[in-house]
């Protein structure tokens, strides 16, 4: 399974494949719901669960009850060229299971570590003061 940890204090996150057993701390967890983060390495940090998606690619779904997947009536846009339209999508209820393939968390409290630390920056943004790399020529 995959778990997607945002910060919303610098709006940077990051994507973690977790193990089975780290995994099975999320099954049965609703959207909404706060979790620990030591079970995924983030000790103090409290995690809330924001969405998610199955293997299909199907959204996990708040107002939905259980686990399956069902078809829904979505409203398109309540004003405009599309006024009152509705649209049938598949989703999936806001239980993370078994066949849950990616979970989204967001940070609600911080641990003692800072979050550079627990979620190091990529290297596409460069440090201040840092040189530009020089073209490859060829």
């Amino acid at each position: 399974m995959k778990i997607v940890i945002s910060d919303p204090k610098s709006g940077r996150s990051k994507g973690i494949e977790i193990a089975a057993d780290a995994a099975a701390t999320l099954v049965g967890r609703r959207i909404g719901e706060s979790i620990e983060g030591s079970a995924f390495g983030l000790g103090g940090y409290k995690l809330k669960v924001t969405g998610g998606s199955d293997a299909s690619g199907f959204p996990l779904n708040r107002s939905i009850q259980g686990t399956g997947k069902v078809k829904i009536m979505k409203l398109l846009a309540e004003s405009g060229k599309r006024k009152g339209q509705y649209k049938r999508e598949t989703a999936r209820g806001g239980i993370i299971a078994q066949d849950t393939a990616q979970v989204n968390l967001s940070i609600t409290e911080y641990g003692e570590k800072p979050i550079d630390e627990v979620m190091p920056p990529k290297g596409g943004k460069k440090a201040e003061g840092e040189a530009a790399p020089a073209p490859k020529e060829g």
